[in-house]
């Protein structure tokens, strides 16, 4: 693990607000379990106001941790609960897919966005209590490698379910 530097008291607030943030999300993940979809409607609240805290952070440099392993049995399993849960409200365009192909041509799943920012998320925040540093290293460094897009990806999509009245 790289030598982290310690967040300077202005970045303290910011930080404390995205550890909540970051636990609720989890925990409205989890409570998809209970199967219905009552957690969508705060979660598209929630992810702009993710993104509002992780980006600066990330911009700042914190990212020098390193990405923690992902179970990939778990992460799996996740996905496909998520998937058979959101049914057609899953499924997005994205900028390369062949509209004339039909519906199977989308390529934007909502069910792998919100499984990917989970497991990144969850693993910081299972370390978190014990190395809150790294934790915050390890959440800005998959931002930047990884779910940054997904972030992107999802908030879209649920503004866009919310527009159309399907949310």
């Amino acid at each position: 693990m790289e030598v982290l530097t310690r967040p300077s008291p202005v970045s303290e607030a910011p930080c404390g607000e995205l550890v909540s943030l970051v636990r609720r999300y989890c925990s409205l993940i989890e409570s998809s379990t209970r199967g219905r979809l009552h957690w969508l409607p705060e979660l598209a609240v929630l992810l702009p106001r993710l993104h509002a805290l992780i980006a600066p952070l990330s911009a700042a440099g914190l990212g020098a941790g390193h990405v923690p392993p992902v179970d990939l049995d778990a992460r799996f399993e996740l996905f496909s609960h998520l998937r058979r849960l959101l049914a057609d409200l899953d499924g997005y365009w994205l900028e390369f897919d062949l509209a004339s192909e039909g519906r199977e041509a989308m390529s934007g799943s909502l069910a792998d966005d919100l499984t990917d920012i989970y497991c990144e998320l969850k693993a910081g925040l299972c370390a978190y209590d014990e190395d809150p540093e790294w934790a915050l290293a390890a959440w800005c460094a998959g931002y930047e490698l990884h779910w940054s897009r997904h972030l992107l990806d999802a908030e879209r999509h649920l503004s866009m379910l919310i527009a159309d009245g399907r949310l």
